[in-house]
């Protein structure tokens, strides 16, 4: 973690900038550059802009503290507000560059892995926990594997824990079996791969190997997952899951202690020297990210049914390939009071097919090294596949089972129901979920009525409770269809094969109910203060924001979204960053936030600030400033022109992200657009004074007409300050 609160709020910032000029130099950094790339022209980048910094003379310290060995089972409890219950069990573990690290990976994977993993089938199938979940980092020196169950406030925790530790302590007296190791490094290697085939993620990866000890450990890892086998999980479940080696919470002493000495460090130099990888995977080609190319090479078209296709083929390193697939259904009248219907019916999609049950789809896309993503809304289900060449073919023959012949199993529609209900009711007394949940009201001031009304954290728990089985399929068969859908894919592909597939599937699969898109118009608000009291919690959150008539076609669009960068969506570069966070200190995390509609006539401008509950006036005065600030004084050319650069840099970088690329393309299905009308939007941007932005900022900004709500324990610190 990041420490305690207090040592955050109280050190000096002389030790400050000490560990700064310590800690934060070249001698202890490590540069990963990971994509497509001239090394020669790349190096001297990174000698041109690092090589000038001064070796430092300092010598760091190596680190000589150890956890010491446990003796005997600690049990700890923590009493504080809050809605669901929590069981949680760790153990210590050796580090990630040793030998045993991998079983611990493996072991972490067969408990956990939904549905087939024990805990998962201990607690949430017997209905004890509403949802289990864990995870083993490795860390360059020992480390942990940590299990954590949610429980509803109504339900009895002490018989998960029970069921939880026997469910772990059976590890010795059941040792996992062939298929389960099998399935646990299935996934795992099937992850690794994906990772390993995105640019953007291979670096971040290698960068905690690099943390451990040496990038090669990212690799390592790889192989010796590979090698697991039933012996090596048994013998390290032996070695480190015992009783006396656990936290669970009270401590209780034995007569006979069971130790589990913690292991040093290997010698990672001697561990990965002459290490020689696997083959070389495809590279892919220097794609050019400029709107005019992805227009020159994305193929369009669409099917009888109604479903339109985008498609992007370009070489990609490791193959790799993702595709977005959204269905739209009914209408606003059809579609009143069905939110929670809608939102199951999708994911209920990958619970159980005509031919594969739950785990049965999870080991097909472990098979196909693939990820898939379903989803529903109150009206559009959607798939995001990640996959490969190699594998598109048959994922989207399992993403159309998935969408065509799903069985609704009633005991995993219950195991959802239950795991919605925990996460909403945890929000029941977050600061953060009740600050958007008012602030989502005042915005939009529609009556139960309308379909656009914002339902509350309670009203959904009330839906959900009531939901039936019988609603989600009536659902799924009034409203499912391909009537009104979009299809992307960008990446390593056969076009022919996947047109073909898409129409086989998806070309006559007609919808059972028209559709008609739900509007958000502009409407009027009445200004608003609201507070919101949450006891017992320590941090606060703060909205403010109003509607504002700017949709992306209005004259100010652009000027209003380079305003908003420079304001608070350019995070530290901002006003709003300069100010509340890095010179006033009073939060910790703060942002602004502009969208305009592409379908209706308007839009909204908002922010958002987390802070201390004792800062959070402190907050909404220093906000409101800035925002008077930019309606009389306005932005500098300077300012515009840094905002400028940084914005255009990022709209290339996201074009060159498949995913986001992807998503573009098929927004633009949707709205009958093309990739030319992001470039317009870039060269408006581009030819923007300040004195453009300036004007349009103060024509629509108005903070005398914006609603402004906060939360937090503000009840207790009325208490600590009066006299």
């Amino acid at each position: 973690t990041i420490g305690a609160r207090s040592d955050l709020e109280n050190v000096p910032i002389d030790r400050l900038q000490a560990f700064y000029r310590k800690y934060y130099q070249p001698g202890n950094a490590v540069l990963t550059v990971a994509g497509k790339i001239d090394e020669k022209e790349t190096l001297k980048m990174v000698n041109d802009y690092f090589g000038k910094i001064p070796r430092p003379e300092r010598k760091l310290i190596p680190t000589y503290t150890k956890e010491p060995t446990q003796d005997g089972e600690k049990l700890v409890t923590l009493k504080r507000v809050g809605d669901v219950q929590s069981v949680a069990v760790t153990y210590h573990t050796p580090p990630g560059p040793h030998s045993d690290y991998p079983a611990v990976a493996v072991i972490e994977e067969l408990m956990t892995n939904e549905p087939g993993g024990r805990l998962y089938k201990a607690l949430v199938e017997t209905n004890k926990a509403s949802s289990q979940w864990g995870f083993a980092p490795g860390l360059a020196e020992g480390g942990f594997i940590y299990f954590n169950a949610d429980v509803r406030k109504d339900n009895d925790i002490e018989a998960a824990r029970e069921t939880m530790l026997a469910t772990l302590d059976d590890l010795k007296a059941n040792p996992p079996t062939q298929e389960e190791v099998d399935r646990a490094k299935a996934r795992i290697l099937k992850n690794w791969e994906l990772a390993y085939n995105s640019s953007d993620r291979v670096g971040l990866t290698m960068s905690e190997a690099i943390a451990a000890g040496d990038w090669r450990l990212f690799f390592l890892f790889r192989d010796r997952i590979d090698k697991v086998s039933v012996e090596d999980v048994v013998r390290v479940s032996n070695k480190y899951f015992v009783p006396s080696n656990r936290t669970v919470g009270m401590f209780l002493p034995v007569d006979e202690p069971v130790r589990a000495e913690i292991p040093d460090p290997p010698n990672v130099k001697k561990l990965v020297a002459g290490y020689k990888g696997k083959e070389e995977i495809a590279v892919g080609e220097e794609f050019d990210p400029s709107p005019a190319n992805i227009d020159k090479r994305t193929q369009t078209g669409s099917f009888e049914s109604g479903v339109e296709y985008a498609f992007l083929s370009k070489e990609n390193r490791g193959d790799a390939v993702v595709a977005n697939l959204i269905f739209r259904y009914g209408t606003p009248k059809s579609l009143y009071g069905k939110s929670q219907a809608a939102r199951f019916a999708g994911t209920m999609l990958n619970k159980g097919t005509a031919n594969y049950d739950r785990q049965a789809i999870q080991d097909k896309l472990s098979e196909l090294k693939a990820n898939v993503r379903v989803s529903g809304g109150r009206s559009s289900a959607s798939a995001r596949i990640e996959t490969t060449n190699e594998n598109l073919a048959a994922v989207i023959d399992l993403v159309a089972e998935m969408f065509k012949s799903p069985t609704f199993p009633e005991e995993e529609f219950e195991k959802s129901r239950e795991e919605s209900l925990a996460r909403l009711e945890e929000q029941l007394s977050d600061p953060q979920a009740l600050a958007g949940e008012k602030f989502n009201k005042l915005l939009n001031p529609y009556p139960k009525s309308d379909i656009r009304y914002p339902s509350s954290l309670k009203e959904d728990i009330e839906d959900i409770e009531s939901l039936k089985i019988e609603d989600v399929k009536d659902f799924y068969n009034t409203f499912y269809g391909a009537s009104d859908a979009t299809f992307s894919v960008v990446g390593d592909f056969d076009e022919e094969l996947i047109r073909n597939k898409l129409d086989a599937h998806f070309g006559d699969w007609k919808s059972g109910s028209k559709y008609i898109r739900i509007t958000d118009p502009y409407i009027e608000i009445n200004p608003e203060e609201a507070e919101i009291n949450t006891p017992d919690k320590s941090n606060s959150m703060f909205f403010a924001g109003m509607p504002v008539k700017v949709n992306d076609s209005h004259e100010d669009y652009a000027a209003m979204m380079i305003g908003n960068y420079m304001l608070g969506g350019g995070f530290l570069n901002s006003r709003l960053a300069t100010r509340i966070r890095q010179q006033d200190g009073l939060s910790y995390g703060v942002g602004s936030f502009f969208n305009g509609s592409s379908m209706d006539d308007g839009g909204m401008l908002g922010a958002y600030a987390i802070s201390a509950p004792e800062n959070t006036a402190k907050v909404q005065a220093a906000f409101k400033e800035e925002i008077h600030k930019v309606i009389s004084e306005g932005f500098t050319e300077e300012e515009l022109e840094a905002a400028k650069s940084g914005w255009l840099q990022a709209q290339t970088v996201s074009r060159s992200q498949d995913r986001s690329l992807m998503g573009s393309l098929n927004n633009n299905l949707r709205l009958d657009r093309t990739m030319a009308w992001s470039q317009k939007l870039e060269e408006k941007i581009a030819q923007l004074t300040a004195e453009d932005v300036n004007k349009a900022m103060k024509r629509h900004i108005h903070p005398d007409k914006m609603v402004y709500v906060r939360a937090g324990d503000f009840e207790k610190l009325k208490k600590e300050i009066k006299p």
